[in-house]
Parts: structure tokens; sequence; C-alpha cells
């Protein structure tokens, strides 16, 4: 079979998904099981996979699942926890005090809290975290899920302290083999990381610097109630002095100190610059703009737990610090657990694993004290009795979590495992590569020497087949360093290319928008998101490929494998 016509049949599963979700409007509940059958039959049909490893594809897939779930209860259970226990609605009047402007308090929540989240934590936890709190200080759930995908893109390179590059693109290369050939040309694996650690930063810094303008325009477009693109234009001197408030620092940190920390101290440093700056006026608009009134809003916009601030008056008044204790316990526990070795060791000894799921090399382990999930239901446990609930409250709370988990289980049993057998399919009787990589492979058949543009689409693909930006680069790196090697351009550039690339395919990535959605009760609107969140896809996947063909065709950037 041509490599075209594997090509085509690879992303069909992906091209279904889009025009159920996107172009019909058909909710994730009843299009992904479609969708996941249509993969079971390309794999068994096309690929020839066995029926044993798509089985074991599935299995693996439901596992992780259940590790999401439990990530998307423990954000869900805090919120309502601090629902009941009345610190919502003191953060809520926190941030009217900071700026009633809703331009101001998606930078400060969305772009700045969620670039720290991001930084300690990954995997989708920023939209997990922010999302509900910006539901809380007032938003409409479907802005909540698009503001909080949309900080899934500068710093997800970084997230969970690293991992991205550390896991992805270590495990994605031939390390051993790209080790030998730099030490012939006198360099170091160390030297060649940190070269694509310092070219993934700056390109996410040029790139990045201009997403909390997108914030602003795309609030202000789809959720004002004049539909306007200008409202958002008007915060541009602000947005952008936030967005370079956190890409200096990021970028710095990336160049000078590795992979580990760019994401959490361009949030560190930019958090109270931009607070600071929006509480003395500095650049702020002197026209507030905000939503509509509540009951105007369409009902799609509209939360499944709407929260109910009237009803919650009468609790005891409580200081703005101790509210938001239980965000600032969330941030430094999940800091010190990945920064820690040896607390890292000590929470992650207590988990489950399943190796060599039914004889076909895949496994899976959870450790779900060291998961966010953990840390999260942790964080609830102290604030029950830092903030004085009565268990009725923390009970109600429970209660109410769960069945926002359960709604949001039954579309990701079957988005995960489709997912799995996509990447897995590598493994068959046809002896073609895996679906993911036979796609990539017919893009760079396509394209020749113009292909650095299309790198970044390629990791963004991976990206949002996989729902990571990790898992994309250890599928794909590999195959860009190979391309870039053909063509004799720079292999770490290219690689970085990827990086950036998977990191900006998170904004689309259908697992985590339906992930981002049930933790605000939205569920059933994932195509209206994605219709929204593609457009900041495009931008950034467009200038990053404008880089990457400036950066190998006019700068000329060097590669320790060329010497």
């Amino acid at each position: 079979m041509s490599l075209g016509l594997q090509a085509f049949f690879a992303v069909l599963p992906i091209v279904f998904a889009g025009i159920l979700l996107v172009g019909l409007r058909v909710s994730a509940k009843k299009a992904m099981p479609l969708v996941y059958i249509l993969a079971v039959a390309i794999a068994f049909l096309v690929w020839e996979v066995s029926f044993n490893r798509v089985l074991a594809s599935t299995i693996e897939g439901v596992l992780i699942t259940i590790s999401v779930l439990w990530i998307i209860f423990g954000a869900i259970l805090l919120l309502n926890t601090l629902k009941h226990s009345g610190a919502i609605i003191v953060i809520r009047q926190g941030f009217n005090n900071i700026s009633p402007d809703r331009r101001i308090q998606a930078i400060i929540v969305a772009w700045l809290f969620g670039c720290f989240i991001e930084g300690a934590s990954g995997f989708g936890t920023p939209a997990a975290i922010a999302a509900p709190l910006l539901v809380a200080i007032g938003f409409p759930a479907m802005a909540a899920v698009m503001l909080g995908m949309m900080v899934q893109s500068t710093p997800v390179s970084f997230g969970a302290v690293g991992t991205p590059i550390l896991i992805g693109v270590t495990k994605g290369l031939d390390s051993a083999g790209i080790s030998a050939t730099l030490q012939s040309t006198g360099s170091s694996w160390d030297t060649y990381l940190q070269i694509i650690t310092s070219e993934v930063a700056i390109t996410h810094a040029i790139t990045g610097t201009l997403i909390p303008l997108f914030m602003c325009i795309m609030l202000t477009r789809f959720f004002g109630q004049n539909k306007s693109w200008t409202e958002g234009l008007a915060i541009l001197p602000f947005a952008i002095f936030a967005g370079i408030a956190f890409t200096i620092p990021y970028a710095l940190t990336g160049i000078f100190l590795g992979p580990e920390f760019p994401s959490l101290v361009g949030a560190l440093v930019g958090l109270p610059i931009v607070i600071l700056a929006a509480k003395s006026g500095f650049l702020v608009p002197k026209k507030t703009w905000d939503f509509a009134p509540r009951e105007k809003w369409p009902v799609s916009w509209v939360s499944k737990f709407e929260m109910k601030f009237d009803a919650m008056t009468s609790k005891i008044p409580m200081s703005l610090t101790k509210a938001w204790i239980p965000y600032v316990l969330v941030a430094v526990i999940l800091v010190i657990t990945r920064v820690s070795p040896d607390v890292k060791k000590i929470i992650s000894s207590f988990a489950f694993s399943y190796k060599n799921i039914l004889g076909e090399g895949l496994t899976f382990s959870m450790a779900p004290l060291y998961l966010p999930g953990g840390i999260l239901v942790f964080v609830v446990l102290l604030t029950y009795f830092l903030h004085k609930m009565e268990f009725k409250e923390l009970k109600e709370a429970v209660g109410e979590s769960s069945k926002v988990m359960i709604g949001a289980g039954f579309v990701l049993i079957f988005t995960v495992p489709l997912v799995r057998i996509l990447i897995n399919s590598g493994v068959n009787g046809s002896g073609f590569d895996s679906m993911p990589i036979a796609m990539a492979n017919f893009v760079a058949h396509s394209v020749g020497d113009i292909y650095p543009f299309f790198a970044p689409m390629v990791g963004a693909l991976g990206a949002f087949i996989a729902g990571s930006n990790t898992v994309s680069n250890m599928m794909l790196s590999q195959f860009q360093f190979g391309v870039a090697d053909a063509l004799g351009i720079s292999t770490a550039f290219m690689v970085a290319l990827q990086a950036v690339g998977a990191a900006a395919g998170n904004m689309i990535a259908i697992h985590n928008v339906v992930a981002a959605s049930a933790t605000v009760g939205l569920l059933d609107q994932e195509g209206e998101t994605l219709r929204k969140t593609v457009i900041p896809t495009i931008y950034y996947c467009v200038i990053v490929g404008i880089i990457g063909l400036i950066g190998m065709y006019f700068l000329g950037l060097a590669d320790p494998l060329m010497k």
C-alpha cells in the first residue's frame, strides 16, 4: 500500500472525530464511541494489528483513563469543598479588588497562575484547576474551559518540571547513537539537549508573548455582549506586558538553567509584577470590560453545577489569605513532590502496576498519591480542618464531584483507548509504521525542503492524537530528527520545533477538552470549545513554522552533530 493511502487511513479517525465534534456538533459522549470503533476497524483491516494487541491497547487506555479521572475528581472536589467552606466567594471578591475587568482576571488566573500549575504538574492540570476557579469568580463555564485550554501552550514544553523534554525528547530520540556521534565531534548529549532546550524556550517566548492578548480577544469576541474583537485589542499594552513578564524570565531560565524550571520561574516572576501593575492601574484600559448579566447567557455557556453564591453569604467571614491557602498548598506540594527526589520516592512507592499487558509489552503504572489527584484530595482534607467545615459539607462536596467524574468517565473510556490503539499500531502484520508515523512520513515526503514550516504541525498532530506533549515527543522526535538529517539542516532545532508544536497541540487535544469541561460541569459542548481553541493553535503552528524556516535557512542555526 502506498504511503499516501496509509496516511489516508491513519488520519480517518481524526477527521471523523473532527467532523462529528466540530462540524456536526455531536457531543463527545456520542461521537467518541463511534470514532473508537472506526479506529479498531482500521487497525484490524488495514494495519493487520492482532486482536490481542488491540485488546491490550484498550486495557492500557482504560487504565490510563482511571488516572486521568483521579486528577479530574481531585480538581472538582477541591472546588466544591471551597464552595461549601465559603472560600470561593472570598476569592471571587479578592479578584474584583485587584481589578473588576474580566480581561485582567483572565490574564492573572488563566495565563500566569495556569502557567505556574503547568510548570509544577503538567498533564492537563492547569485547565483542571484554573477553569473551575474562573467559573467560581463569575466566568461562563465555556469561557473558562477555552481559557484553560489556551494556557496549555507556551508553558507546556517545560511542564511537570521539564517532563516533555527530559522524558519525551530523551526517550523519543536514539540517545545512545546520537551520543556516540556527538562524542566523535567533541560534544556531548547534555550539550545537545541543552541546545534543544534553549531553542524551545526562545521559540516559545517569541510566539507565546501574544497568548494573553489572544485570550482577551477571544473572550470579548465569543463571550462579550458586543461580540467584539476590538474590545479585546483595547487591552493590548497590558496583555503584551503580561506576556513579556512571563516569557522573558521563562526564556532566560531555559537558556541558562535547563528544562526543569522555565515555566515555574516565569510564572513566579510574572505573577507579582502583573498583579502590582493591575492594582496600580499601569497600562490598564480606562473602560472596564465585563460579561453580560448572567440571565442573558446562552444555556450552552453555563455549568451543570451552577455556583450558588447567595447561599454562601451566611458563612463565617474568612480572610483572603485563609481562602487562598488551599490553592497555595496545592502549588507548593506539587513543586516539592516534583523537585525533591526523596519525597518523590516516598509518595511514589505506593503504586499500582500492570506489566506486559496480555503479553504485548505494554505497561501501566499509577502512583495515586504522586498524581495531582492525590495531592488535591490531600489538600481537601487539610481544608476541611483549616476552614472548620462540617462533615456534611464535605460529604456533599464528594457527592457532587463524583457525579461529574462519572459523566467524564464515559467519554474518556473510549477516547484514551482509541489513542493507544493508534500509537501501538506499529506492531502489526502489514509491516507499516504506526499510524501517527505514517501521517508524519506522508507530510515529510510531500513538502521537501520547506518541511521545517510543517514540523510544528506534525508535533501538534501528535499531541492532538495523544493528548500529551510528552507522548508526542516520544512518538515523533526521532522521525523529526531523521527528516532534518536527510535535509542537511539542524537536527536539534527540528526536534525543538517538534516540542513547541506538540505543546500547541495540547490546546486541541480531545481528551484534555473533555477533562477540562468535566471539571466545570460542561459536558456535551466539546466541539464548540474545539472550534475556538483551533484558532490559537493555528496561530502558534504557523508562527513557529515561519521561525523554523528562518532559523534553518537564513540564520543557519548550529548543531553539534554537523561540526
